[in-house]
């Protein structure tokens, strides 16, 4: 999603986490799946929480409550996970809740939360009747020295059965 030439609807997946909505764009997001047993991948960055064997394809799944500030949670059956693409990388985000898809009108986009210092990752900001939703860009999720420290670790992972 360019957030300078939001004059057409764009289609969003709205999902909560810790009682807050938040937003991707539809391009980015591949499906969405239960949550599933992870596992620990060592010398991965922080933000990522584990790895995941989805159908034979191994994804990163990185943690959305360390980045975002929210307090740790065990994972749980109840959870989501949205496998998405950062550019090149597939990752899968742990979620609360995936809630569905929505289209943002041109009237209801706002790029400007993007260009606030302290607001990391965000696109824009979808202004929905029932309140503010941030709209995340996953390309600038991971800094360049996480990235590296994720490929690092993805050429080093243990084997999986």
């Amino acid at each position: 999603m360019n957030p300078t030439s939001e004059a057409r609807p764009q289609e969003v997946l709205l999902f909560t986490l810790e009682r807050q909505r938040y937003g991707l764009p539809v391009q980015d997001v591949r499906e969405l799946v239960r949550a599933a047993r992870l596992t620990h991948l060592p010398q991965a960055p922080d933000v990522v929480e584990g790895l995941l064997n989805l159908r034979g394809e191994l994804i990163a799944v990185l943690d959305l409550r360390r980045r975002f500030r929210h307090p740790a949670r065990p994972l749980s059956p109840m959870d989501h996970f949205i496998i998405a693409t950062t550019g090149q990388r597939p990752v899968a985000l742990r979620v609360d809740r995936a809630e569905g898809l929505r289209v943002i009108a041109s009237d209801e986009w706002d790029a400007s939360p993007g260009e606030l210092p302290g607001v990391g990752y965000v696109a824009g900001a979808a202004k929905l009747p029932d309140g503010l939703v941030l709209v995340h860009d996953l390309r600038s999720f991971l800094s360049e020295a996480e990235a590296l420290q994720l490929d690092t670790a993805l050429g080093a992972r243990p084997e999986t059965a």
